[in-house]
């Protein structure tokens, strides 16, 4: 689903936003918010007005526990999610569908305030997202939602909401996010984010003084999608993006690198929902032999800095304009790469390192004009 845009009133360099007038301007300006870097590099403060978050710059993805990558077991996964938090990587990120996610964030926050000093559960973060059906978004409808993922999470206030809607043409996603909005003032939500949604109606909320903190969106060197509309506007605004996808399901990775998928059992099995999504993403960008050039590429920039490819890969991301934060998937108690993800942090990409990045992504399809803008693959 291709998204129609019209040139810009006021910002005439960016061509893909339409600001009706003077007032919307000062609304959008009115939501602004800000990221601020800490002392410890690995964390970040997003904010909006008074409402801020301080979150780790990769955070644990928590969608592997929603079926087809293993068998969870409860204690693995929660004594798993104490390993990264003791690691530093403090931020959890999950869904209300992604089956027991909620619930193992409950039990470990819970073993968290029992066995670990205040000071460490004071920097933990449980980020969710609430993904209704296309009914009449009331008042009370979108309270009993967000207190089934409240119990479930066994928190009192919910650090981040991420919103999503399936349905542009229901404009039910403004009433949904206004009463978002008054549950956060109500001490419920800290704060109010999107996922999935695209340029056109991140503005459209903005302009409705709905004030949101981040949009999480694919990103990855092969979607580069969010650098060509979504980051301008979010730039102008101080909306952050968080990014998934950005290590493809562990496409991005040097199980893959010299493989070839054409000949059946040679390769690596595509055997999880991720590996079997982000392949497609692959295919549309520019097919697997391209994709070798990338890994081969990704291995060498790897290789100068003592690292491994997934590293590489979510480092270009974050040094990209508007991103916060940056996903990494966890398999609670079936795999670990804490020691991986850690070295995220101290990687810096030189001036060589992205410019040869840059020339083999460019080399693959527009993926804004096979796709459209993001979270647009989810509404196709």
């Amino acid at each position: 689903m291709a998204v129609s845009v019209q040139n810009a009133v006021f910002f005439p360099n960016l061509s893909a936003f339409n600001f009706k007038s003077k007032i919307t301007r000062a609304r959008v300006k009115q939501v602004r918010c800000c990221q601020v870097a800490t002392s410890d590099k690995r964390l970040i403060t997003v904010s909006n007005g008074n409402d801020s978050l301080e979150i780790c710059r990769v955070l644990n993805g928590m969608w592997q526990t929603s079926g087809g990558w293993g068998r969870i077991d409860r204690d693995d996964a929660v004594d798993s999610m104490l390993s990264y938090v003791d690691a530093g990587l403090t931020t959890f990120d999950m869904a209300d569908h992604y089956g027991p996610a909620e619930d193992l964030y409950g039990i470990f926050i819970n073993q968290v305030r029992r066995e670990r000093p205040p000071e460490l559960l004071e920097k933990v973060r449980g980020l969710t997202k609430w993904v209704p059906p296309p009914v009449k978004m009331t008042s009370s409808y979108v309270r009993e939602s967000i207190d089934v993922s409240r119990r479930r999470m066994d928190v009192p206030c919910l650090d981040m909401l991420q919103f999503h809607w399936w349905d542009y043409s229901n404009p039910g996603y403004l009433d949904a996010l206004k009463h978002l909005t008054d549950l956060k003032e109500e001490g419920k939500i800290k704060t109010v984010a999107l996922t999935n949604f695209d340029t056109e109606r991140l503005q459209i909320i903005l302009e409705n003084g709905i004030p949101v903190v981040s949009n999480q969106v694919q990103h990855s060197v092969v979607d580069m999608r969010p650098q060509q509309r979504m980051a301008e506007l979010c730039q102008l605004t101080g909306v952050k993006l968080i990014t998934y996808g950005t290590v493809m399901g562990g496409l991005l990775s040097e199980k893959f690198l010299d493989t070839n998928l054409a000949i059946p059992f040679a390769g690596p099995p595509l055997n999880t929902p991720s590996l079997q999504k982000y392949k497609r993403m692959v295919d549309a960008w520019g097919g697997w032999s391209q994709f070798q050039v990338l890994l081969q590429t990704l291995k060498r920039i790897a290789s100068k800095h003592g690292v491994s490819i997934p590293v590489v890969a979510v480092r270009y991301i974050l040094d990209q304009p508007a991103v916060a934060g940056s996903m990494v998937g966890v398999r609670l108690g079936l795999s670990e790469h804490i020691q991986d993800t850690n070295a995220i942090f101290s990687v810096a990409l030189d001036e060589n390192d992205i410019n040869s990045i840059q020339e083999v992504s460019r080399k693959g399809k527009d993926l804004l004009t096979v796709i459209g803008d993001c979270g647009d693959e989810y509404r196709r």
